[in-house]
């Protein structure tokens, strides 16, 4: 699904009784099938952005396109569940989406709320959990005496488990280790490219975005100050410095070699690929 934002406007109401704008005449377009990257300093209104996407927010003026929803400032908006049923969103804090008593309650819940056949629940269930790497042991425990990379594999489980079109992650690597984040690159790729699903994803995590990252945002006082292919972006250290972005490791050592010893690596997504030209120059 593409989510096109035209003219967006977002105004907080009557926060302490005085009005706050958040988002001010946004126009983007998150790409089909690709990973989107929505970056930007804490408190730049990127969580804000994607609450508007699955009808959690409603915009203060413009519009948005998903498909053939068209979310408007000025009407209601008929057809919230079926959004959220191809919209889905894991928040940055899990445990506020965790309403039962175990495991299993919560991802049985989802599925009966979208109407899910009884006989397909339990195979699905232990589907989504094989596929996001926890094991069927954890179903009788309660959501809340999960660890917190345990909690965010859960939500994201739950968010899956209606195989939605699009995926929204709002900082998806907060309590994961480098294991299980590297298990979380490999399942957005498969996502990507054997299910072709639109991911958008919020996260300080430059080196973690970098691996995977088609297209990204730069979110800068209410408004998209920079956009692009992630070598576009990323090449942009001085520019990103200045909206309190750090560039990833990788791209931060490629800059300092090439400051200091005149020497033009060339951009590397991958470490061992970054070693093998090191090594190169060596030689």
């Amino acid at each position: 699904m593409e989510i096109k934002f035209n003219n967006v406007d977002y105004v907080y109401k009557k926060i302490n009784y005085v009005d706050k704008e958040v988002l001010k005449n946004i126009n983007i377009k998150f790409q089909k099938g690709k990973v989107n990257g929505l970056i930007g300093a804490s408190g730049s209104g990127k969580t804000t952005l994607v609450e508007l996407t699955n009808y959690l927010l409603i915009p203060t003026s413009g519009s948005i396109k998903i498909d053939d929803f068209l979310i408007e400032s000025d009407k209601k908006f008929k057809f919230k569940d079926l959004l959220r049923f191809n919209v889905s969103l894991v928040f940055q804090f899990p445990e506020e989406q965790f309403f039962c008593n175990t495991v299993k309650d919560e991802l049985v819940l989802t599925l009966k709320l979208f109407n899910f056949k009884l006989r397909e629940i339990d195979k699905r269930i232990l589907d989504v959990l094989k596929m996001v790497d926890l094991k069927p042991t954890i179903l009788n425990n309660s959501p809340l005496n999960l660890s917190r990379g345990e909690q965010r594999k859960l939500a994201l489980a739950i968010s899956l488990l209606v195989n939605p079109k699009v995926l929204i992650l709002d900082e998806p690597t907060i309590g994961l280790d480098s294991k299980s984040k590297n298990d979380l690159i490999r399942l957005i790729r498969i996502l990507k490219n054997r299910y072709h699903k639109t991911i958008i994803i919020i996260t300080h995590d430059m080196d973690f975005l970098h691996k995977i990252v088609d297209y990204i945002y730069v979110l800068h006082n209410k408004q998209i100050v920079l956009e692009g292919t992630k070598y576009d972006v990323f090449k942009q250290e001085k520019l990103l410095q200045k909206y309190n972005i750090k560039v990833p490791k990788i791209i931060e050592f490629e800059n300092k070699v090439f400051m200091k010893k005149k020497i033009k690596i060339g951009y590397r997504d991958d470490i061992n690929d970054l070693i093998k030209d090191i090594y190169r120059y060596v030689k």
